[in-house]
């Protein structure tokens, strides 16, 4: 029988191959084939911290333990085969493409963007000189806006496609104890072979993978997408694609795509996202809250946190992507608008931590009720955000003493009063639970506005929107936050492409 024990402990320093005797000698019996599911850090006696695990692990005796819940995950197969389009290849455009192709169909990819070491170069360039390129950057281009970010793996979601997704990074590159950290991450650095060799596996079962191609048109007969249209805006030339089904998988910043979706009358609703920046403290000042001492003093991985609370006017304010160890980047990808993000390479040894402090944005909070005001309530900060910098996309930059004694102008005048007002009301609150983090020399930088989607575009239980073959995915279609859950809904997406 395959069993799951957890709350097996071992010191900072303490060898892996310790757990299997722990285990015997807890139950009285010998095991087989252990596999680790779950790492995590206690600390609430810091500094004596300890690694907790969870196993699933094969015992002949018959024992009074939880049996493993542990399932394969079973690849599909398609009922019909189609030739199916795929617009957009981050996490989610990736898994769907992935799994389409494994079932059988003719899947050819849409992406806007360049693939990821011309990528990279274009990125690298745009830090350097400022010199915008509008369809690749960091949030387009192969691996989606993922790419350039910490590369988190963490999720709120529960899924069993979850352990699968984590076992194909796995098999292209990713370090294997992605598979049971209580947090894991890949790495800017190390995802970027990632994308690139899941690409290359899709393109060896016979996908195609189009980059610098914009998806700008769809021809529509007897309510089904027959054709997409694209522009190469590397070679200069338009074409379309004919197709059975379409996975609209583009990212949450594609506003133009939004924009023509809407020109096609293609059903969407607003959707609440939130808006702040980006505060950078040295990793050691987290490290000690945390764990009591430094990481580098314990041996381990920088420390992470996760913070919120709620102001006086009931809006949330919470800390979100936080990258141990990493940088703050410029992430724009519009002209004349500016926004960041924090990104870390997968040794997190910058030696600075970052997270974005932000505060919720409602649905009321927009201009109108268009259904794209969420857009535009982005654009205006973006733009704004743009000005303060000086105009030619340098990030603008305070301290927290500075934004809380009413002076950080340049922070101030491109977020909305709120969200100024609130951010201000919960600093000292996080200030209170990690020493230090309301700390006056603490930088900020600004703006950060692209958490989430600002809408969704709706599908049903089947996945399918009112245009019956069209298949809205992931973040960009609002039904995803972060790699693993857009990743999990390409994946839910591919299948019920395969059951019709």
């Amino acid at each position: 029988m395959r069993y799951r024990i957890s709350e097996i402990k071992l010191d900072i320093g303490e060898k892996e191959e310790r757990i299997g005797k722990k285990i015997e000698k807890k139950i009285g019996a010998k095991i087989s084939n252990m596999e680790i599911i779950r790492e995590s850090v206690d600390a609430r006696k810091k500094p004596d911290l300890k690694f907790v695990y969870t196993v699933d692990f094969d015992c002949d005796r018959k024992l009074n333990l939880p049996l493993s819940d542990m399932k394969p995950y079973i690849q599909p197969k398609a009922k019909e085969k189609k030739n199916v389009t795929v617009i957009g290849f981050g996490p989610s455009g990736m898994f769907a493409s992935l799994i389409l192709q494994r079932a059988g169909m003719n899947v050819t990819v849409l992406e806007r963007g360049l693939d990821v070491d011309s990528r990279t170069e274009l990125v690298k360039k745009f830090w350097d000189t400022h010199k915008l390129d509008r369809n690749t950057n960091v949030q387009f281009g192969e691996g989606g806006a993922g790419t350039f970010s910490d590369g988190k793996l963490t999720t709120g979601i529960k899924d069993d496609r979850i352990r699968f997704v984590l076992k194909e990074f796995v098999k292209y590159g990713a370090d294997p104890a992605i598979m049971y950290k209580g947090k894991p991450h890949i790495g800017t650095d190390v995802l970027c072979t990632v994308v690139k060799n899941l690409r290359e596996e899709v393109i060896s079962l016979g996908g195609k993978v189009k980059f610098g191609c914009l998806a700008d048109g769809v021809e529509i007969k007897d309510g089904k997408i027959v054709s997409v249209h694209y522009m190469n805006h590397m070679e200069g030339y338009t074409d379309s694609v004919a197709c059975d089904a379409v996975v609209l998988a583009m990212g949450h910043s594609s506003r133009d795509t939004f924009r023509m979706l809407k020109e096609l009358n293609i059903p969407m609703e607003r959707k609440p996202f939130s808006i702040g920046f980006r505060i950078e403290h040295p990793q050691d000042m987290i490290d000690i809250s945390q764990y009591g001492k430094t990481s580098r003093e314990l041996g381990i991985e920088p420390a992470a946190y996760k913070l919120s609370t709620r102001v006086k006017d009931e809006r949330g304010v919470y800390t979100f992507c936080m990258c141990p160890g990493g940088y703050v980047v410029n992430a724009s990808s519009e002209d004349g608008m500016l926004c960041v993000n924090g990104m870390s390479e997968h040794n997190r040894d910058s030696g600075t931590a970052n997270s974005a402090v932000l505060c919720d944005v409602r649905t009321d909070d927009f201009e109108g009720d268009d259904v794209l005001s969420g857009v535009y309530f982005q654009e205006k900060y973006e733009h704004l955000a743009f000005v303060a910098g000086g105009s030619d996309y340098s990030i603008p930059v305070s301290d927290v003493g500075t934004f809380l004694s009413g002076k950080a102008e340049n922070i101030e005048s491109c977020l909305p009063d709120f969200a100024v007002r609130s951010i201000k009301e919960a600093l000292p609150v996080f200030g209170r639970k990690i020493k230090g983090f309301d700390r006056p020399d603490a930088v900020i930088k600004g703006i950060e506005s692209r958490s989430s989607s600002p809408v969704r575009v709706l599908r049903n239980e089947n996945y399918v929107s009112e245009v019956s073959n069209l298949y809205p995915a992931g973040e960009g279609c609002g039904y995803a936050g972060g790699i693993m859950s857009s990743a999990v809904d390409g994946i839910r997406t591919a299948e019920k492409i395969c059951e019709v």
